[in-house]
């Protein structure tokens, strides 16, 4: 069956280019175009798509609200199309991600870039994967009733002095949650891997900064490493730990795929401080992490991964826990509060 998709963007040349790129695709179906939020959020209650593409610039009310009201009263996946170059684009995209949309892509290039085919397979393969993902209506409280912990044993009694994370899809939205609701006190620093597309990595830090209490940066080559930040992988790098002391950021090959790796962050950690590691792996497609947690495990370390009913994807936390590998399999918002307890 085809993939059903309403493409909601008002620029006629952008909307024009990018029903062209899905409708080159046999097995997409574009089934209805809005010029505006209001009928993007009618079309969709009307027209039931299987995913629709939100442009955040929308004339009446924009992406962002458009999101925020088709997931409130028609749950469906929402991909946000975004220029990467302007803040306010990212920051509404950003919060759009929030309201549940699930992912977001920058504009396509034009046809004439080095790369448009490249870009276009990718929107392409990306629109198709997200209306497979489950969504739920009015997003926030569905993480709020959430069941309780599932805990399994704690393998090692020796204190945590860092935290690593990795995450995918979903994993903007779940790293504002958790961040919002560690302390401001909170001892240890943060490593994070997020898969964003190219060019949102500084647009996410801003916006994740924004809500948490704890200060948020990308990471630089050799940069020290202090108590209480959150250090993001920056665009098209590898985010690694040097020394006790030191992060730094890696131009090398993608891992199994991945540039960032949440497999190389979770390793390198164990090599600096073996299982005094807190490893946390989020909603997200794919299967990114998993090695690098078993050598957490092996070291003593403790690892948390999302549960499947707050997941966007239960995907990389779900080959994790099929695995057997996670102390602790906590809905979103109960993992602030255990890697609090963790750091006391």
């Amino acid at each position: 069956m085809a993939t059903r998709v309403l493409v909601a963007e008002d620029s006629p040349t952008a909307r024009a280019l990018l029903v062209a790129i899905l409708e080159a695709d046999q097995n997409v179906q574009v089934v209805g175009v809005a010029h505006t939020g209001e009928e993007a959020v009618a079309m969709t209650a009307r027209l039931r798509p299987h995913v629709v593409t939100m442009d955040i610039r929308l004339p009446g009310i924009d992406g962002f609200e458009a999101t925020r009201r088709i997931m409130a009263g028609t749950p469906t996946p929402i991909v946000i199309i975004s220029g990467y170059y302007d803040r306010r684009d990212v920051a509404a995209s950003m919060n759009a991600l929030r309201s549940g949309a699930v992912t977001i892509l920058p504009k396509p290039p034009g046809p004439d870039s080095h790369d448009f085919g490249d870009q276009c397979a990718w929107l392409v393969r990306t629109v198709k994967a997200m209306a497979e993902v489950k969504v739920v209506r009015h997003h926030e409280q569905a993480i709020e009733a959430a069941a309780l912990p599932v805990a399994l044993s704690i393998r090692s009694n020796e204190r945590p002095r860092i935290v690593t994370i990795a995450a995918s899809t979903g994993g903007p939205a779940a790293l504002a949650r958790i961040l919002e609701e560690l302390s401001n006190g909170f001892p240890l620093p943060l490593l994070v891997v997020q898969h964003i597309a190219s060019g949102f990595a500084a647009g996410l830090a801003q916006w994740l900064n924004s809500v948490s209490n704890i200060p948020v940066r990308i990471a630089a080559e050799r940069e020290p490493m202090r108590p209480s930040t959150v250090y993001l992988a920056p665009d098209d790098r590898h985010l690694s730990v040097l020394d006790p002391a030191t992060l730094t950021v890696l131009p090398s090959p993608p891992l199994d795929g991945f540039r960032p790796s949440g497999s190389l962050l979770f390793e390198s950690a164990v090599q600096v401080f073996g299982g005094a590691v807190v490893a946390v792996i989020l909603t997200g497609m794919g299967d990114d992490g998993l090695a690098g947690l078993r050598r957490v495990r092996a070291a003593g370390g403790s690892i948390i991964a999302q549960d499947d009913a707050t997941s966007v994807v239960f995907g990389m936390p779900g080959v994790a826990v099929e695995a057997g590998l996670p102390d602790f399999v906590l809905p979103l918002g109960a993992i602030a509060s255990r890697l609090e307890a963790l750091a006391a």
